[in-house]
């Protein structure tokens, strides 16, 4: 298990995203859900947008404002490269302080029940601002309206895989979609189900 944390705000929420970004397929084994402990949490001083035409959002430095998002623990090396391939240019990643959330509340902040802080990394935006919306991004309608086509949809990751493949070492340390690693996983916890009926 790896010992980076993130905090993500947009389509990373998603778990069949962030499993299809770090592992290569959106369904991993149970053993790798078992990785990373997804945990709710909030970002104050920032506020996020709908970036302009497209289906993911941005967050930017917003005083007396929050987003609230996923803090993400079991990362690693391998799994940031991937996620700083995936974010792209328009962003920089950059370590922040979020609080975990111990009560969820309304989409607006009300009810929240905010915990420990922890510190994580996230990704800002750094294009410029004239490429987003004024309104906030919504996750509702991601996941009900989008989300399909960001998991079912090859090409959306084609990218990431290619520069990773084309790599003299796998950084991935075997834990690629075509990784060692992976392999054995699926065969041991097949054999581990095999065994326990």
């Amino acid at each position: 298990m790896g010992e980076r944390s993130a905090f993500f705000y947009g389509t990373l929420m998603a778990p069949q995203v962030l499993y299809r970004v770090c592992y290569g397929f959106s369904e991993p084994t149970t053993l790798q859900k078992s990785l990373l402990r997804i945990q709710p949490a909030v970002l104050h001083e920032y506020c996020r947008h709908k970036v302009i035409n497209c289906d993911y959002p941005a967050i930017i430095p917003s005083a007396n404002d929050s987003v609230r998002g996923a803090y993400v623990h079991g990362l690693t090396d391998a799994d940031i490269r991937r996620l700083d391939i995936f974010e792209g240019s328009e962003y920089a990643r950059r370590k922040v302080e979020v609080q975990l959330l111990d009560a969820v509340g309304y989409d607006d902040g009300r009810g929240n029940e905010e915990g420990q802080t922890k510190v994580a990394e996230t990704y800002i935006w750094t294009a410029d601002e004239e490429y987003l919306e004024e309104g906030e991004w919504d996750f509702a309608e991601f996941k009900r309206d989008k989300l399909r086509d960001w998991v079912g949809r090859r090409d959306e990751f084609d990218e990431i895989d290619e520069i990773f493949n084309a790599q003299d070492h796998d950084p991935t340390g075997g834990r690629g979609a075509n990784g060692k690693i992976s392999e054995h996983l699926k065969n041991t916890e097949a054999e581990v189900i095999k065994n326990a009926v």
